[in-house]
Order: structure tokens, then sequence, then C-alpha cells
């Protein structure tokens, strides 16, 4: 018998180390070769590992939450001196992984590997449900979320019961989480956003009636549910519209070399909540497309980012973010910037309210939105135009569609 090694491989996108998120083994284990060892966090993604031989775990680099340099030790297997020797020969390094959300070890794969993400994976273990009985409907066949959720229903697989909504006491526990992966990235940005930006914050009360009204009418002549508009793409494109009015918003700042970089085309970014915490996917050149494409973009993006089957690069490049709360949006809010970019657009719930209107009261579909900008880049008065700019097309919904 001998001992293999499996080092870190580099993720790519210039990591030098990884944080371990998940582990799918443990010592002791008897692992076959291409069996799912674990996944490590990058910056921008869950990246499931597979092993490249067979044999038994001995040593594992750490628990869920350490950080792994490149090329140290990662897991360590008692292994036939044979496999060995055959997996050591090659001299060359291990090829970065592709792009893709949550991608494969840079070993080669056998036929017949279930793509999923790391947490339908779970999930299939501790309901003992096989992968490969579970139709996938992404792409190459991947199980999406909502795949593993619909062969579950069918299967008639009990699901864990309910939690009662109001507990009788509270728990008499406490229970200690550890901060790791997504979350942890999550809270190490806001914390560097808060701190090392000045945020401004404008709130201003939209009157979206007629909006309403025209996206009512639209969705009337769409028979199909999946494809109605809902207030976000309209909102998307009134903001690429005042963006050629105030390019200073729709910039990023590089703090490596100070400069400012304005860009030209809008590359939206949409904070999306998700059962691993929020991400932001991004619409690239939203600028050059029409209501129902920008829509279709917004929808799909986000449900890749949900389902886990996003690529990084539609995970990064925003140069403005659209985040909202939907029917949780309250009435203000004071959205964090998603660094580098220098602003963010809020929107709050739309509710209705009395208004005075040419000198009668009327009942209005009113809604706020709350933005936020970087004070260093984007001064006061600009911001307020900016958005005062949006609120017009936003009551006036014609002037969003009229030629510039």
């Amino acid at each position: 018998m001998s001992e293999y090694i499996f080092k870190m491989p580099d993720l790519g996108e210039g990591m030098v180390e990884s944080e371990i998120s998940e582990w799918f083994i443990n010592v002791g284990d008897q692992v076959t070769e291409e069996d799912v060892v674990g996944t490590m966090m990058t910056d921008k993604a869950a990246v499931e590992l597979s092993s490249p031989v067979s044999g038994k775990v001995i040593k594992l680099a750490g628990e869920p939450g350490d950080i792994v340099a490149v090329g140290a030790a990662l897991v360590v297997f008692e292994t036939d001196a044979s496999v060995a020797a055959r997996i050591a020969a090659p001299t060359e390094e291990p090829a970065p992984v592709e792009d893709s959300a949550v991608e494969r070890s840079p070993t080669p794969k056998k036929a017949g590997r279930v793509a999923t993400s790391p947490a339908v994976r779970r999930r299939a273990k501790e309901a003992g449900i096989d992968l490969h009985s579970v139709p996938g409907t992404g792409a190459g066949g991947r199980i999406t979320r909502k795949d593993f959720e619909a062969y579950v229903g069918e299967a008639g697989v009990p699901r864990p019961a309910a939690v009662p909504s109001i507990p009788t006491r509270a728990s008499a526990e406490t229970k200690e989480i550890k901060v790791i992966g997504l979350r942890r990235i999550i809270a190490e940005r806001m914390a560097t956003a808060s701190r090392e930006i000045p945020h401004f914050t404008y709130v201003e009360e939209i009157d979206i009636t007629e909006l309403e009204a025209l996206r009512k009418h639209l969705n009337s002549k769409n028979t199909d549910p999946a494809q109605r508009l809902t207030p976000l793409p309209f909102l998307g494109l009134a903001l690429v519209r005042a963006l050629r009015e105030f390019p200073q918003c729709n910039a990023t700042y590089d703090k490596d070399r100070n400069i400012l970089i304005q860009h030209g085309p809008v590359n939206l970014g949409v904070a999306t909540q998700t059962n691993d915490g929020l991400k932001v996917p991004v619409v690239h050149n939203a600028d050059a497309l029409s209501l129902d494409q920008l829509a279709s973009e917004i929808r799909r993006v986000s449900e890749a980012a949900r389902n886990n089957s996003i690529t990084k690069n539609e995970l990064s490049g925003s140069t403005i973010t659209i985040t909202s709360l939907g029917k949780l949006g309250g009435i203000v809010s004071t959205p964090v910037i998603n660094q580098p970019e220098v602003g963010i657009i809020g929107v709050n719930r739309a509710v209705e309210r009395p208004v005075v209107l040419n000198g009668q009261v009327d009942i209005r579909l009113m809604m706020n939105l709350s933005s936020s900008f970087d004070h260093r880049f984007v001064d006061g008065y600009d911001a307020a135009a900016m958005i005062q700019r949006i609120r017009e097309m936003l009551e006036h919904p014609a002037m969003i569609f009229l030629p510039e």
C-alpha cells in the first residue's frame, strides 16, 4: 500500500487559496475514483472536486471554513502503490476549472457522472435518493433544484415535518454557527463596503399607477404566466436611459490604481436572494436590450443564481445594481453599494395611498426608490437628479420607449 496526496488544484482567476465549504467524505471512508469529495469556495462560486484515485481516506486538510493554499495537501488517500505511481506520473499542474458557478475537479470524468449542485447532492443523500434516477432539465442534463423537488414530489418521498410558525416557548439551547462559504464572503464584502464607502442615500416617492396599468395591459396579451412582466424590467430600462445623462453613476472604482472607470455599456446587477445567501447575477449590455429581452434575461440569470447553474462570468462585471425586497420592501431602506460600483437602486413595496392630485384626493399606487451612492464620486445633486429622471419616466412610462 502507498499514500497518495491529492493537492489543492488551481481553481483559476488568480486564486492562491480557497475555503473548504463542505466535505462529502470522512476519515476512514473508502472512496472510488471520481467520487465527489467536497466543495471549495472561491470569491464567486462553490467548486466541486472529485477524487483522482480510489482508496481509503486517511487525512483531510481541515474543517469547513478552513483555508487551503493552492498546491497544499487537501486529502491523503491510502491506495495501491501502482495506482499512486500512475497518477503521479504527469508533471504538469492541474488545469484551471472552466467558467461555471459549480464545477468539477480538473481530473477527467467518467461518463454518466450526475451534474448538479452541492446543495442538491446533499439533499439527495439525506433523502436516500439516487440522483441517476432524477431527470435533469438544465444544461447538459444538469439536475436543478426544481428538477429535484419535482422528482421528490412525484416519488412521494416524505418531506421533513413543518416547523410550527409560533413556538410554545423559546429554545433554551445556544447554537454556534460558523460563518463560512458564501455567507463569509457576503459578510466580508458588506463590511468592506460600509467601511470604505461614504454612502449617500436618497429616497424618492414615485406614482406608478400608469406604469402598473401598462404592465397589466401587456401581461393580458401574454398567455404564458412565466413570461409575464414585473416592474423590474421597466425600472431597468428607465435606469439605462437615465445613465446616458448621468454617466458618472455607471462607473466602478479601481482602488488599487485610484482610477474611476466610467462604462459605456450598462451591465446591470440584479440582487437575488438564494438558499445560499444573496447573489448578484449580471445582465451584460442591458442598454442594448428591449423590454421583453431585458425581462427574459433578468428571469434567466436570477433563476440560474438560485439553482447554482450560473457561470462565473454572469456573476461578475456589473456596473450598477438594482436590489428589491419585493413584497417585503417596506417604506424605506439603505442599500449597501456592491463594490466596486458607485451606485445601487433599491426598490421598496408598492402600496395604494391617498394622494392630492390636481386639487382632489385620489387613490394612487405609490412606490419608493431608496438608492445609495458613493459620495466620493457622485455628488448629491447628481444622484438626486438621476433619480428624479427615473421618476419622470416611470410616472409617464411612454417616455421609456420614445426615441432619443
